[in-house]
């Protein structure tokens, strides 16, 4: 793959060359720095000093830049609205094709100015993750901190643009007052419910969207999601086409996903129940529940590695044993056997197809759909989670076929098994195996093109021919001094082991891993005693912790909406993030049992605030992920999607084991005991987010 610093090179606009970001000297300096430190020539302070007004003086090249662009962009429109002003007076329609045109004419300049910002954007975040290695994120936070919420602060005019927003809106709105050529004019602001199509103004909607992280609905859930991509979407990324994307395979997959979840969380209701009936501790249903994810700690890597090769093969064989899975489970009853109720489990863990659900998404869905994809499996997520426990509440019976028992504890397994059988048959006669040859045919093209510009230097002019073969070995040079973790990351290789992977991660990426542990533990504490902590204080039924359950899933895209189209435009992602670990933790205080009777008031209160701001915190949390993570872990077998799921799933086994060591403990201990390491954890990652809060933009 090409280096960033290349990419960065091949994408610049000839003419804007000298105000482009010096990536190259930056790098250059990095180095420099830090042999001098070495060998003692510099102290640190000098060196930060030093490096500091380099950056300034770079940012400062860029804005100023950037802001004469702007106005010259203004100045065109403002002619263009003088022309504007006479054919709204006299409509001519040839005329109004032509003012359309240029109009579009600065949308494009416009984009190309947006394109210059997101590269210089860019190669400053990279430039600071290559300090931040070498000098351990004490300049990070520096600089940061004094320039980024300094109101007179360059840093963050690239960043977040300023003005460009305005040029945007004239645009749109006057390219709409034109849409209607017989003289009819609709404004955009006059009826905001409309929406103007151009595929301009999509282009350049879709750049100010990438430059700004700004946090809509659907980027959030799409975020949600972590189904990452890289800054610099490689020509088979770019081309990816309608032609080869299949929309059945896709609902598929999203299908998988909904089973999936339901899957995971039907059982929750009566797992408790379950467990006395086979003669075991109601406590063992942490155990029970457990199972499944310490199955999908080992899945989650196999259909990862399975998912290079093919789709449609992982998906068959996740069908198959989540089926035998679920019938095992169901048949525990009959045959009176723990045993084979854990098997059962276990077998539904080894068919957890997550992994390709993702890497689908990622790889085979068009660039321009790639987010609603990623926003529907978050959906299907949250509308399994919530469907799991409400069917659970409706499978209260009891009869028996052939001496087979239909009842509220073994119903789930049989409803999931027939799920999984029906689904099976459709994906077997539906799905479509992706074609794997637009990524060869681009890196074929790519390889072309470089042999190409090989045999056109052969004819140049020797002295030429010298220079450029000594720019390229300055580039080469200049690659190789970053050592093997640096140099791999602008490589754009994927980690090839687990190790590799790990070692890419940064400590603000380590923090937000720990911030993801936390909150799915928390969540898992929360969902998997319920059903014990409810029938010990409350005596509530199985119907009723259905619906309390069922309750908690549905807040989850409601609270989504909220945070992604309005909080998130009002506040930065990392002062969210930090206010939901506190809130998370403030949820779980109010649990505690400490004096009194337990009420129902307090348990479904402190719940809903545990549970509510821990899906904020979880959307908050894989969006600063998406954004910290290296962009080697966007592809291949350890890929940021698997890590996080990994973290996940880990949490969810800590906390079923918790659940049911602490009910040797006796169930009036069992609250609280359990509650105590949810703390611990959630304290730690809000030091841990302290710790790094300057290096979260």
């Amino acid at each position: 793959m090409v280096a960033f610093g290349k990419k960065l090179k091949a994408r610049q606009i000839e003419e804007w060359q000298g105000y482009y970001i010096n990536y190259k000297l930056m790098k250059k300096k990095v180095r420099q720095y830090a042999q001098q430190i070495q060998v003692g020539s510099q102290d640190r302070r000098h060196v930060l000093k030093e490096f500091s007004r380099m950056l300034d003086n770079q940012i400062e090249k860029i804005v100023l830049f950037l802001l004469e662009q702007q106005g010259i962009l203004a100045s065109r429109i403002s002619k263009l609205g003088e022309q504007h002003a006479e054919i709204v007076q006299q409509p001519d329609i040839s005329k109004i094709t032509q003012l359309r045109e240029k109009y579009r004419a600065v949308a494009a300049d416009l984009l190309k100015l947006l394109n210059f910002v997101e590269l210089n954007a860019i190669g400053l975040r990279k430039i600071l993750k290559k300090f931040d290695k070498r000098f351990g994120y004490r300049f990070t936070d520096h600089y940061v901190s004094t320039r980024a919420n300094h109101p007179y602060s360059q840093l963050q005019q690239v960043f977040k643009h300023v003005g460009i927003g305005a040029v945007v809106g004239s645009i749109s709105r006057n390219l709409a007052d034109l849409q209607e050529n017989q003289g009819s004019y609709l404004s955009i602001y006059d009826q905001p419910s409309v929406s103007f199509q151009d595929p301009v103004i999509e282009s350049v909607k879709a750049a100010v969207d990438r430059l700004t992280h700004s946090t809509s609905f659907l980027q959030f859930l799409g975020q949600h999601a972590l189904i990452m991509q890289e800054d610099l979407p490689s020509p088979a990324e770019d081309h990816v086409d309608n032609e080869g994307y299949h929309s059945m395979s896709l609902y598929l997959n999203l299908g998988n996903t909904f089973l999936y979840m339901v899957n995971t969380y039907i059982i929750v209701p009566t797992a408790d129940n379950y467990a006395l009936s086979l003669g075991a501790a109601a406590t063992v249903c942490g155990v029970v529940i457990g199972a499944m994810a310490v199955a999908q700690v080992f899945s989650s890597v196999y259909f990862s590695a399975w998912s290079n090769k093919s789709y449609f093969r992982p998906l068959v064989f996740s069908s198959i044993v989540l089926l035998l899975g679920n019938a095992l489970y169901a048949l525990a009853y009959d045959l009176n056997s723990i045993a084979i109720l854990l098997i059962g489990r276990v077998f539904c863990g080894l068919g957890s197809a997550r992994a390709v659900n993702r890497r689908y998404i990622s790889d085979c869905v068009p660039l321009k759909i790639r987010m609603q994809a990623s926003a529907g499996f978050v959906s299907a997520s949250a509308l399994g989670m919530a469907c799991g426990p409400a069917l659970a509440g409706l499978l209260q019976t009891n009869f028996k076929i052939y001496k087979i028992t239909f009842n509220a504890n073994t119903l789930p397994g049989w409803v999931m098994a027939i799920a999984w059988f029906i689904y099976l048959i459709v994906l077997w006669f539906t799905f479509k195996e992706p074609s794997r040859e637009t990524e060869e045919k681009y890196v074929s093209e790519e390889a072309s093109t470089e042999s190409e510009a090989l045999e056109s230097g052969l004819v140049q002019p020797l002295l030429l021919t010298s220079e450029k073969q000594q720019r390229d070995e300055g580039d080469e040079e200049d690659e190789e001094y970053d050592g093997s973790d640096e140099a791999s990351e602008d490589s754009h290789k994927v980690a090839p082991s687990i190790g590799s992977a790990y070692r890419l991660l940064t400590p603000s990426v380590k923090v937000q891993l720990l911030i993801y542990f936390m909150l799915k533990y928390a969540m898992e504490i929360l969902l998997s005693e319920s059903s014990v902590i409810t029938t010990y204080y409350f005596n509530w039924s199985t119907s009723s912790v259905a619906i309390f359950l069922a309750c908690l899933g549905l807040t989850v895209l409601p609270v989504n909406i909220v945070v992604g189209s309005y909080i998130s435009n009002m506040f930065e992602d990392r002062q969210i993030l930090l206010a939901s670990e506190i809130m998370v933790c403030i949820g779980i205080l109010l649990s505690f049992h400490v004096i009194g009777p337990y009420t129902v008031p307090q348990y479904v209160f402190s719940a809903f605030i545990t549970f509510v701001f821990a899906e904020v915190l979880e959307g908050v949390n894989l969006s600063l992920l998406s954004r910290v993570m290296s962009s080697r872990l966007s592809r291949g077998t350890y890929n940021g999607g698997l890590l996080s799921t990994e973290a996940g799933t880990l949490a969810r086994v800590v906390a079923d084991a918790t659940i049911t060591l602490a009910g040797y403990l006796g169930e009036s201990r069992l609250l609280n005991v359990t509650l105590i390491p949810s703390l611990l954890i959630g304290v730690s990652s809000i030091m841990a987010t302290l710790y790094t809060y300057n290096s979260l933009y």
